[in-house]
C-alpha cells in the first residue's frame, strides 16, 4: 500500500461545533490478492483501511477511510491506483497538521455462511507523514 496525494486543511467542523478542526485527505494505491480466504463458508468479506495517530489529546485516534465488500465469487485480486478516501478524516483539534507517523492498515471481517464472525488484520502497513502547512485549495 501507498499513499499517492497527502493534504490536510482546517476547516469548520459544523457537525460537532463551529471550532476549525484538521481534515485530512488522501489517495492511495492497494494491491492485494485475497482468493486465497474464500471457501466453502465463505460467503464474502467485508475490508476496512483504518488510519491510526497519536495526538496531545488522545493516547490512540483511529479513523475508518475506505470500505468494501467483496462476495464470493468476485474478482478478490485488488489493484486499485490513486483511490480517494470514501469517509472524511476529522481530527478533533490540529492534531494532522505536521504529524509525521500516521499509520494505514488494511483489515477485513470475514462473513461466514455459518460460524464465528473472524475480525483480522492484514499482515503489513503503510504509514505516512501531513505536510507542515495547510492546503488552501479545493481537494
Amino acid at each position: 500500500m501507498n499513499t499517492v496525494k497527502v493534504v490536510v486543511k482546517n476547516v469548520p467542523d459544523y457537525g460537532a461545533s463551529r471550532e476549525k478542526n484538521d481534515l485530512g485527505y488522501l489517495t492511495f494505491d492497494l494491491k492485494t490478492d485475497l482468493s486465497n480466504l474464500f471457501n466453502w463458508n465463505v460467503k464474502q468479506l467485508f475490508l476496512y483501511l483504518t488510519a491510526e495517530y497519536i495526538t496531545p489529546a488522545n493516547e490512540l485516534n483511529q479513523v475508518v477511510l475506505w470500505d468494501k465488500i467483496i462476495l464470493r465469487g468476485e474478482n478478490a485480486l485488488l489493484d486499485f491506483k490513486n483511490m480517494n478516501i470514501k469517509y472524511y478524516f476529522w481530527d478533533d483539534g490540529n492534531g494532522l497538521k505536521g504529524h509525521n507517523n500516521v499509520t494505514l492498515t488494511l483489515s477485513w471481517n470475514i462473513i461466514p455462511n455459518a460460524g464465528l464472525l473472524p475480525n483480522i488484520q492484514a499482515i503489513g502497513q503503510h504509514s505516512f507523514k501531513f505536510p507542515t502547512e495547510y492546503t488552501q485549495t479545493r481537494v
